[in-house]
């Protein structure tokens, strides 16, 4: 199989298929799209989610906090600690790891997380250090926001702009290719971009506004998360590609590699469906909290499509992220 997640075929037969055994505590199990899973602890709900950072180098320790804290925003739930495991292959020195826990302790620091434990281990397994991490959240019974939620009429709408995560990826690991073509300041900028990797506060506002679904777009990018918004939802999409927007350096380094920025690793983007009813509401709180937002398009019963000059296009399933084509 190609790097990156594998096919939504296979994760439903031989992946999600294999799952037989239920608990009645489980609210919100496995199921293609949900990033989180969700226990009835009586009162309140504990929503838990797991993530690994595999195509990242430098910071991946603050990106392996923000990354699994953005699932348990993408509920609507207060994320509260976080557990780690660092695996990093033989010749890490002291230094490295004492690096990667300062920048995990700033970004937990940042969005108010417990590190709680972990494990951390010198392996030959890998070849350079990989970070698994659980994060768990709370929120009350009445307030649970999934994947799934989508309803016919439905508002989407997206946080900031697509391929974040993956820009500023391209522009700290491969600077020294990028420099030949794209000025150092641009590259700067691109660099920056991984102080909006959090999407802990537009998850918090969406779920009290009263979104009826939410997801983060990580790999796949903002196409992959939409569609995984949809498949989840048992809906269907009609999105404006021109509305989704694009940052300047965004484009830049897709330009040099010649990827996709909509199918670009966007970790810092929530997409988001709200009634219409509810729009104004969104909008407003967004504002308030200087969150960049544009609306894409509308949930359908219908199926999955893009707009392009009055052109409809085939919405496809997210295939290999377009990070790993450029990281070749």
């Amino acid at each position: 199989m190609k790097i990156g997640k594998v096919p939504v075929d296979i994760l439903k037969n031989l992946i999600i298929g294999r799952i037989t055994t239920r608990r009645e505590e489980v609210l919100v199990g496995s199921a293609v799209g949900e990033d989180c899973a969700v226990l009835d602890f009586g009162d309140e709900l504990c929503v838990i989610s797991t993530d690994p950072i595999t195509g990242a180098v430098a910071e991946i320790g603050s990106l392996a906090i923000d990354i699994a804290c953005n699932d348990i925003a993408s509920n609507g739930a207060e994320p509260v600690a976080v557990m780690m495991t660092v695996l990093a292959p033989e010749g890490t020195t002291a230094e490295d790891l004492s690096q990667i826990m300062e920048d995990a302790a700033g970004a937990a620091k940042r969005i108010n997380v417990e590190i709680m434990g972990g494990h951390t281990e010198i392996t030959d397994v890998v070849n350079r250090v990989l970070i698994s991490t659980v994060a768990l959240g709370k929120h009350s019974r009445d307030a649970m926001v999934t994947t799934a939620g989508a309803q016919e009429g439905d508002v989407v709408f997206m946080t900031k702009s697509a391929g974040l995560e993956g820009t500023a990826i391209l522009a700290r690991d491969m600077e020294d290719k990028l420099k030949q073509y794209i000025p150092l300041e641009i590259l700067e900028r691109a660099k920056a971009l991984k102080h909006q990797i959090s999407v802990v506060p537009e998850g918090m506002i969406a779920g009290r506004v009263g979104a009826n679904s939410m997801h983060d777009a990580t790999e796949g990018g903002v196409l992959g998360a939409l569609w995984e918004l949809a498949e989840a939802s048992g809906k269907g999409l009609r999105i404006e590609l021109d509305n989704i927007p694009v940052l300047p350096e965004t484009r830049a380094i897709c330009q040099v590699f010649q990827i996709d920025p909509y199918r670009l690793i966007s970790s810092g983007v929530m997409v988001l469906t709200v009634s219409p009813r509810r729009q104004k509401a969104m909008e407003e709180a967004l504002s308030e909290a200087a969150i960049p937002w544009a609306t894409l398009g509308t949930v359908t019963q219908g199926d999955r499509v893009l707009v392009k000059d009055g052109k409809t296009l085939p919405m496809n399933p997210p295939d290999v992220d377009e990070l790993y084509k450029a990281l070749v």
